[in-house]
């Protein structure tokens, strides 16, 4: 049984890495605009006078143009590399914010073209950082521990943010909030692209295919099952301030929301802590039945002081379903499009949330607040079943990464290779739509 102990150490292993920090934290404030850009965006509006219908319609469009964004731009960083797309990207996003808080509301058509640019320029940071880590880590087990790693960061920065854009509203203006946010994700962009791993990274050569990284059955049989998993989430956003409403308590749906990054940060850092061993694949349709199983409890509806103690449960396995995602991604991208792959997780998850949260609204107000935790229970239910129908797909990944360290030049750099799966080898050829190599 991993411990605490153990866990900590794992991650201080992967921390002292040479670039691994900088680039976990560079990529973690350069993603924070895209973290805080829904909030930061509601509260700008209604200080412009704006009503809820407006907020709501900026924040749908800028979800739209970032689901868009990613997988193209995730694409074009494969094939150009990161420099010259996560940083013009970067800063065309923030141009795009920074027109919106100096315009504001007035004219309605520019708001909404001033957020799709944001949007649709968000950088692929997130794709771009689990492709560099092989490169950095060198070994799988680190490589994975790192995987797990990335899963509790994210859950810090989208716990920070949102206080970061309070106080900035507090202390400067809601404006101010959206040019400050945007800026810090420049810098952050700009510290991840001019560090060695980065301006070093190569994808390896792609097969043509219009489809990309979507020609893979494995891919699309993950992004199916993630896609239900952030529609869970998102329904529970919604259900959750229904809840809290209910009880009079508004305080509450801020204790129910934080729990569940909580439960997240504590799942994912015990996942983190030890090595797992035998498929990733089946590892992760066990951690999603477990998720799917954490969601029911919510339909209790309980006390606050309960329901916040279900919801850390329900937020357990979250990071640690994220986690071993990343793996297979990584097992089941076609060569040369590992950013691209990624990109296409954070869009499905995405969509699904925003799915979830529009399909939440309307069944609380039709059939109650246990019917809006019903929807998380169904969406981590189809989740599994998901897996579970694709099961032959998934069990035959196209690579199993394996890591090929050398200095570079005398200096911190690593380059990597990964081979075919063992399986593969003993199959004596690769799976159909895979080429020889892979770098991720």
């Amino acid at each position: 049984m991993a411990t605490e102990a153990q866990a900590s150490g794992g991650y201080r292993d992967i921390l002292r890495a040479p670039h691994a920090l900088r680039l976990l934290t560079g990529t973690l404030v350069g993603r924070l605009p895209n973290g805080t850009g829904p909030i930061a965006t509601v509260v700008f509006t209604r200080a412009e006078g704006g009503s809820y219908s407006l907020a709501g319609g900026l924040v749908a469009a800028y979800g739209v143009a970032t689901a868009v964004g990613q997988p193209l731009l995730g694409r074009a960083v494969d094939l150009k590399g990161q420099p010259r797309v996560q940083l013009p990207a970067a800063v065309l996003s923030a141009l795009g914010m920074a027109a919106l808080a100096v315009a504001g509301i007035g004219n309605i058509a520019l708001a909404y073209a001033a957020i799709v640019v944001a949007g649709l320029f968000t950088p692929p940071l997130e794709g771009g950082l689990r492709a560099l880590w092989p490169s950095v880590l060198g070994r799988e087990d680190r490589v994975h521990r790192a995987y797990a790693l990335d899963a509790v960061a994210q859950e810090v920065m989208f716990t920070v943010g949102p206080l970061l854009v309070t106080l900035l509203v507090a202390v400067w203006s809601p404006a101010a909030a959206l040019l400050v946010i945007n800026v810090l994700g420049v810098l952050g962009a700009l510290s991840v692209v001019l560090s060695e791993p980065s301006r070093a990274w190569r994808s390896e050569p792609r097969e043509a295919h219009w489809l990309g990284a979507l020609r893979s059955p494995g891919l699309l049989a993950l992004l199916g099952s993630f896609f239900f998993v952030g529609l869970a989430l998102g329904s529970i956003t919604v259900a959750g301030l229904a809840y809290a409403d209910d009880r009079g308590h508004a305080a509450a749906y801020g204790w129910i929301m934080a729990a569940v990054g909580l439960g997240a940060l504590v799942g994912g850092v015990l996942y983190g802590a030890r090595h797992w061993s035998g498929s990733p694949e089946k590892r992760l349709t066990v951690i999603v039945g477990l998720l799917a199983l954490g969601y029911v409890p919510l339909m209790l509806t309980p006390g606050v002081v309960p329901m916040t103690a279900l919801a850390a449960l329900a937020g357990v396995f979250l990071a640690p379903a994220l986690a071993c995602g990343f793996i297979v991604v990584d097992r089941h991208a076609p060569t040369g499009t590992v950013t691209e792959a990624f990109s296409w997780l954070v869009t499905t998850f995405g969509v699904g949330a925003a799915l979830g949260s529009a399909v939440a609204g309307p069944v609380v107000e039709l059939a109650g607040i246990t019917a809006g935790f019903s929807v998380a229970a169904a969406g981590g239910l189809t989740a599994l079943l998901v897996l579970l129908a694709t099961g032959r797909a998934l069990a035959a990944p196209g690579r199993s990464v394996r890591h090929a360290v050398s200095d570079v030049g005398g200096h911190a750099g690593h380059t990597e290779k990964n081979t075919h799966s063992s399986e593969n080898d003993r199959n004596g050829a690769a799976q159909p739509g895979f080429s020889s190599g892979h770098q991720a």
